[in-house]
């Protein structure tokens, strides 16, 4: 287990809870599930979320997966470790209008500077709506400074994390 999910398991209530960052919060995300190198994150899509020809925008995918796919990856960092994305690419293969969908995010290089993570965003019947990629960059020393997880937001990713743990 990473020294990070070592920091964020320290204390627990195993519910889950808004996704523990200000753009999770917005769109109402759920980190439902998390290890070493994986993360599921949920999202409900409605018409509040629509592009202009009524179907989910999106943009909204990419926040999904890009949540799910951005956890995954700081699962497997040590505690004094960061990361920035340095891409993301997804195909959307299937219109949502309104929908409970989960993004399954896995780890499938975390290299010593650089990884690569996929992420296949579902709906409430496991139908592949979109499947998303990421390349991410780990920040060690003055490079992660500022750009760590705040200790609140850590205690709120531990409660969610006990439950997998």
């Amino acid at each position: 287990m990473s020294d990070s999910v070592n920091v964020v398991k320290q204390c627990s209530d195993g519910a889950p809870e808004e996704f523990p960052a200000p753009i999770g919060k917005l769109l109402g995300l759920k980190l439902l599930q998390a290890e070493n190198g994986m993360a599921v994150v949920e999202f409900i899509a409605d018409e509040r979320h629509a592009n202009p020809a009524g179907t989910l925008h999106g943009g909204v995918l990419c926040d999904i997966a890009d949540a799910a796919m951005g956890f995954a990856y700081y699962t497997t960092l040590a505690a004094d470790e960061s990361l920035t994305t340095l891409e993301l690419k997804i195909n959307f293969l299937r219109p949502v209008w309104k929908a409970t969908l989960r993004a399954k995010a896995r780890v499938i290089r975390a290299g010593r500077f650089v990884g690569f993570v996929e992420c296949d965003v579902v709906d409430e019947h496991e139908r592949l709506v979109a499947r998303a990629s990421s390349t991410c960059m780990t920040l060690r020393g003055q490079l992660a400074e500022g750009r760590r997880l705040p200790n609140e937001l850590t205690g709120q990713i531990t409660r969610q994390l006990d439950r997998v743990f």
